[in-house]
């Protein structure tokens, strides 16, 4: 893969966080013997989990209801334990995976490529949906945080993705115009509403999903991280 004119002139690299930089699944997998029935109820209760936890913000910003996303987390846990157990599960089982989501694995080639961004001089920046002590907590026990310039949170404007005033923090705080930042982000929809904004978009596509049909197109669709370096 070669350097795509698209990303001329970037100087700064801004990520999502949830899905992107970290495997949202894996607080599940970590807990996934405490299942009654593993096999039947672990990746469903997951997918649920994810599915309902994104939903619950969209709904929030749109009824100007916002309540944090620790909150958003657990009440998306409580649906998706009801959906697939019909109860909150086996005693402990909540409480572990709450605790799971505050230790997320980074995906495999996270910390490199972001090692490899700042020694070529970019900065490198979180903007996510978490609140401050979510991404605090995950960034310290994945070793992302030392690698960030800035970790910036939806908290800060009260009010979720993909609202413009999300990505407005990301020109505030960095003091760099919009076209000059490169997103990334494994969602879809949070990638496009990004280039709709006027970032530079790279679409970490993991899981070979299908484009979104809202306003906003990618610069480049990529499978990991391993692949931003050489666009740049």
């Amino acid at each position: 893969m070669s350097v795509n004119p698209s990303f001329a002139g970037i100087k700064a690299c801004v990520f999502d966080a949830y899905g992107t930089l970290f495997d949202v699944h894996s607080a599940v997998a970590q807990c996934r013997s405490q299942f009654p029935d593993p096999d039947k109820q672990a990746d469903k209760t997951s997918e649920i989990w994810r599915a309902k936890q994104l939903q619950y913000t969209w709904l929030r910003a749109l009824q100007n209801r916002h309540l944090d996303f620790w909150q958003v987390t657990s009440d998306a846990l409580d649906f998706s334990l009801e959906s697939v157990l019909g109860n909150l599960g086996p005693a402990g089982l909540r409480d572990a995976l709450l605790n799971s989501y505050l230790t997320l694995d980074a995906y495999p080639e996270v910390l490199g490529v972001l090692q490899n961004l700042r020694d070529r001089g970019l900065k490198t920046a979180i903007l996510s949906n978490g609140s401050p002590d979510m991404l605090e907590r995950v960034c310290e026990k994945s070793g992302v945080g030392d690698l960030m310039d800035a970790i910036l949170s939806v908290e800060d404007v009260g009010i979720y993705k993909p609202h413009p005033s999300v990505y407005q923090l990301a020109v505030d705080r960095l003091g760099i115009h919009a076209d000059h930042i490169s997103f990334q982000s494994s969602n879809a929809w949070d990638a496009t509403a990004a280039s709709a904004f006027g970032f530079k978009v790279a679409w970490i596509n993991r899981f070979s999903q299908a484009p979104e049909r809202l306003p906003g197109k990618p610069d480049a669709e990529i499978r990991t991280l391993d692949e931003l370096p050489p666009l740049l």
